[in-house]
């Protein structure tokens, strides 16, 4: 397996990403009451998954496996016991990384 982290920062944003020669189109969040969520387009910003909450040490798209995008996201924290990034701490003590077989 391979990981490689995308590089974020504690800002709403949108940017594109190649993976695996794909280019795809991220949009994060902040939602008060949700925390970090992202959505995850292809290269013409059409919509692949919506809404994805951003919740550490497990495959992001694991449940959206049907969709056959041969690769995962995960959100890892510097900090063990945190659950999920907080709103000043993404890119610096959380990360996004993809990973690839």
């Amino acid at each position: 397996m391979d990981y490689s982290e995308i590089l974020l920062s504690a800002d709403n944003q949108k940017f594109s990403v190649a993976i695996g020669g794909v280019t795809y189109v991220m949009r994060l969040l902040w939602r008060d009451n949700a925390g970090w969520i992202m959505d995850l387009m292809d290269g013409s910003e059409t919509a692949i998954v919506s809404g994805i909450p951003l919740i550490t040490g497990l495959n992001l798209l694991a449940q959206y496996s049907y969709l056959n995008l041969g690769f995962g996201l995960i959100v890892l924290c510097d900090d063990d016991s945190q659950e999920y990034p907080t709103k000043t701490d993404l890119g610096t003590g959380s990360h996004l990384y993809v990973v690839t077989e």
